[in-house]
């Protein structure tokens, strides 16, 4: 019997569990699949929006603007790389100049600070490589990167240090009310609890309608994107956006955190929400207007495609908040873009409406906000290297030779609070089969290291969990 159980490990609920982990209540984080920022998190473009695209007084603008505020501290605190590089809306002729117009006033509106539209010059000064179609552009200082599953992982890691119950490969196939509680029935088994948390993503709709909540209609849109190397990553310093549309704010050029360079998304409404599969004709739509935006940047520098789904609902609002239908329900629903953004002020909003549901709820005595920095080998001197592998000898045996990941952070991936439990986990915790060759050097060894870790056999090993064996034996 647990007080709370939080339906989807993606940013929001990552976020929301290490939030409500503070006080003395029995939580459970679950998630379909076999590990966490599986959904639209693991696909997200990692942009920390300024605030100024959300309609004003929305709830969408107000947590946009204070989840910005807070995303550098909350990075900090659990040891996630961030950066304040700033944003760029370029404008391409005088009518979507005159948008520039709309979009500064909205977000004056929306409280952002410091914005200003800048001239062709300075924007030329600013980033060289912008086209010389160019004719001006909205300038957001406060917006930043930052990378959005290695931000769930340590939200997911803090929050189970301080007593959260992880539950991986846990799908929700119905939900019913008995007296005062929910009863989950699960792939699990059966799960009872006094509240849950509705956090699902693009099946967000579903689960509300399990509870008796009909109102949440979720369109999955999907976005595709190109990855580039780190050799043309500096090709741009800011986060480069056109001026957006109905469907979404458009392709943009940016850097990542790690110093790849980031092309897309599309916007496309489709009806399976699992379907992440590419297309040409999605691709070649991101390199035609990333190449409006910055037109030296090449796909030859590509070194992987992708594709996320956004939980689009039909108001192109959060719906966060106790459900009219159940109340013992908690919807936050309709969270995409920016919902990343937001993740820290929706984990702190929510944690207002469990205040009201359990009163009397007191604090634990030793909650813990903040998580310990991994290991990252490829960021330190000689010297402390050196140092780290006297201690540890698997620190010295370099796995992964495009991003320098070693066998010791490896390990520590596996043996981290809600690990890796698959070659994807390790590749997002640690960046091992992130480079250049995609795997293809270092996935054999990760294998191993993960048969060995987790006592089973090589054959085992999945790349994603489910069905995505790496290795099968063909005698059977």
């Amino acid at each position: 019997m647990y007080d709370i159980v939080i339906v989807g490990a993606g940013v929001t609920g990552a976020m929301t569990a290490r939030e409500l982990s503070k006080y003395n209540l029995k939580i459970a984080l679950t998630e379909k699949c076999n590990d966490v920022a599986m959904g639209a998190t693991k696909a997200n473009s990692g942009i920390v929006h300024a605030g100024f695209d959300a309609a004003e007084g929305s709830l969408m603008a107000k947590l946009n603007v204070k989840g910005c505020s807070m995303m550098a501290e909350t990075c900090k605190k659990l040891s996630v790389p961030y950066k304040n590089n700033g944003s760029l809306v370029v404008a391409f002729s005088d009518e979507e100049k005159e948008h520039l117009n709309v979009l500064y006033e909205r977000g004056v509106k929306n409280g952002v600070p410091d914005m200003k539209i800048i001239s062709k010059d300075e924007l030329r000064e600013m980033e060289p490589n912008i086209s010389d179609e160019a004719v001006a552009a909205l300038y957001a200082p406060t917006a930043g990167i930052v990378c959005p599953y290695e931000l769930t992982i340590a939200a997911t890691e803090c929050a189970v240090s301080n007593g959260v119950e992880f539950i991986r490969n846990c799908e929700i196939k119905g939900i019913r009310t008995v007296a005062d509680k929910l009863v989950l029935d699960t792939t699990q088994g059966e799960i009872e609890t006094k509240y849950v948390i509705n956090a699902a993503g693009v099946f967000a709709d579903e689960i509300a309608k399990m509870a008796g909540d009909d109102s949440i209609h979720i369109t999955a849109r999907r976005g595709e994107y190109f990855l580039l190397d780190k050799s043309v990553g500096n090709l741009v310093s800011h986060t480069i956006f056109q001026c957006p549309g109905k469907m979404g704010k458009g392709i943009l050029v940016a850097q990542t955190v790690d110093g790849n360079l980031l092309m897309g998304p599309t916007a496309e409404d489709i009806d399976d929400k699992t379907d992440v599969s590419t297309t040409n004709s999605g691709l070649n739509n991101v390199k035609t207007f990333a190449a409006k935006s910055i037109p030296s940047v090449s796909t030859r520098n590509a070194i992987t495609s992708f594709t996320g789904l956004r939980a689009h609902e039909n108001r192109h609002e959060f719906i966060i908040g106790v459900s009219d239908s159940n109340k013992r329900l908690i919807n936050a629903a309709g969270i995409e873009s920016p919902g990343l953004t937001s993740a820290p002020a929706i984990a702190q909003y929510i944690d207002g409406i469990v205040k009201n549901l359990f009163e009397g709820i007191t604090p634990r005595d030793d909650y813990n906000d903040t998580r310990e920095a991994p290991v990252r080998f490829r960021h330190m001197t000689d010297e402390e290297r050196a140092e780290l592998i006297k201690k540890n000898s698997a620190y010295g045996r370099i796995v992964c030779r495009c991003e320098t990941i070693t066998e010791g952070e490896i390990i520590d991936a596996i043996r981290a609070p809600a690990g890796a439990r698959d070659v994807d986990g390790v590749k997002r915790r640690t960046r091992a089969g992130m480079g250049r060759c995609q795997g293809g050097f270092c996935g054999s060894k990760v294998v191993e290291i993960l048969a060995r870790e987790l006592n089973t056999q090589v054959n085992e090993i999945t790349k994603f969990g489910g069905n995505s064996k790496i290795l099968f034996d063909k005698t059977k």
